[in-house]
């Protein structure tokens, strides 16, 4: 890959992340959702992207912009059930989502503990 398609690439992650981060921005600023209801919006949108099938070529698009914010996490639990329902049945649809994000949210978990040990937090 060249150096000018490096920083195209570049460019679109980092404008697809930007937008995403202002669209939250603008609907924390203008609705009265809170920060948690819109991580669920956002949530839900990935979960639908990856079960109507566009996720994948928004995806090829957008890559790390698309794919890091919650988003991306709502894809990853659909995509897992869907392909674990299709193995094992009802069942599979279940335990798919939380088998294929188990790493991600490990690692969250063992960060954010580290992070605790590093920093102590104070109240205002």
């Amino acid at each position: 890959m060249g150096v000018w398609q490096q920083i195209g690439t570049y460019a679109i992650v980092f404008g697809v992340g930007g937008a995403l981060c202002a669209i939250a921005e603008l609907l924390i600023v203008r609705t009265k959702l809170t920060p948690a209801r819109i991580l669920v919006i956002f949530l839900i949108v990935g979960i639908i992207l990856e079960g109507v099938g566009v996720y994948d070529y928004i995806f090829k698009v957008c890559q790390a912009g698309i794919s890091v914010p919650i988003v991306g996490f709502g894809a990853a639990l659909a995509k897992g059930s869907i392909e674990t329902a299709k193995q094992f049945g009802f069942v599979g649809a279940f335990a798919g989502g939380l088998i294929r994000t188990a790493y991600g949210v490990g690692v969250a978990i063992v960060m954010s503990y580290l992070v605790t040990l590093l920093f102590s937090a104070k109240a205002k």
